[in-house]
């Protein structure tokens, strides 16, 4: 045959040659500082909620996989990564049920009904956290199911007590994870230790944590100037609850996410703006979960931000 051949098929075109498998593995690497810190917080707890949690998802993956006639693909890490994230975000002394029945929803729902991989219109693992969180409320107050605990829960004192309860935990302290929260969210310093990391391989585009720590911080800074005895500074903020680890590996989930670089930041400024509204005037005094939900709604319209076709311009 004379003459050039050429390929029809979808993009991308150009591949990096990044597999998805490797992304997984690597993010899972990057999550590990948390979650041996989680250990070490919590002991053998937070392994019987991380393992159940793991476990469930690579079989609920399965199941579903096997239910649609796929061929199984649980090795590729991403079901594993779902179920730890999950598991981060739940107390270390949540049942066993209350584990199964977020990963179900995580995998089933916020995974497999939509698609698989890659189709997920929101976070799978804080979809399966918010219809436990709404469903089993008391089973997720850090401070009702953790009472032996020597730490407590900075943002529940503030919500409750006010900015001086807040101010006697140290940054230090909630820097080293000496807060009660989720197991591995509320490790601050080893949520930023991985989130490092997942920027300098390229993993985790850098705009979305930015952004996204930046508007929670300025929409702190302007809470506090309204209501200066009520308000915790912004690093109050950053270093509180599940902000960084938030930051680092839920918000920027790339099914999730917008793709453009404006986009990429006006996303992230928008779920660290929620962030700081319903911790101020929500019923919980966390705000992760539902402002980074929230934002993936809008992930739609902040894809149609597209920059400008390459040569276009005024003749």
């Amino acid at each position: 045959m004379s003459g050039p051949l050429f390929t029809v098929s979808a993009p991308p075109h150009w591949h990096s040659g990044r597999l998805s498998r490797q992304i997984f593995w690597e993010s899972i690497l990057a999550l590990s500082p948390v979650l041996v810190m989680a250990v070490i917080g919590y002991g053998l707890p937070a392994v019987r909620v991380l393992a159940l949690a793991g476990a469930a998802a690579v079989v609920v993956e399965a199941v579903c996989e096997r239910l649609q006639g796929r061929e199984l693909d649980v090795d590729n890490g991403h079901a594993l990564l779902t179920g730890l994230v999950f598991a981060c975000l739940l107390p270390a002394a949540a049942p066993w049920w209350l584990v199964l029945v977020g990963v179900g929803v995580a995998i089933g729902v916020g995974k497999h009904v939509f698609g698989g991989l890659g189709t997920s219109p929101v976070v799978p693992a804080l979809l399966g956290y918010a219809v436990c969180q709404i469903s089993w409320p008391g089973l997720l107050r850090y401070d009702f199911v953790q009472l032996d605990s020597l730490f407590s829960w900075p943002l529940a004192d503030l919500k409750y007590y006010g900015r001086a309860a807040a101010e006697a935990h140290g940054y230090a302290d909630l820097l080293l994870g000496r807060q009660l929260g989720g197991l591995g969210a509320c490790q601050a310093g080893a949520a930023l230790a991985g989130g490092l990391f997942l920027v300098a391989r390229g993993i985790v585009p850098w705009r979305i944590p930015v952004f996204f720590l930046a508007g929670l911080a300025a929409s702190a800074f302007a809470y506090q100037l309204a209501y200066p005895d009520l308000a915790a500074d912004p690093l109050f903020h950053l270093l509180a609850g599940s902000t960084l680890f938030a930051a680092f590996f839920l918000a920027p989930e790339m099914a999730c996410a917008p793709a453009g670089r404006a986009a990429m930041a006006g996303y992230g400024l928008l779920a660290g703006v929620l962030v700081m509204i319903i911790r101020a005037y929500g019923v919980w005094p966390e705000g992760t979960t539902f402002a980074i939900l929230l934002a993936n709604l809008t992930t739609p319209l902040w894809d149609r931000i597209r920059p400008r076709a390459f040569g276009k311009g005024r003749a």
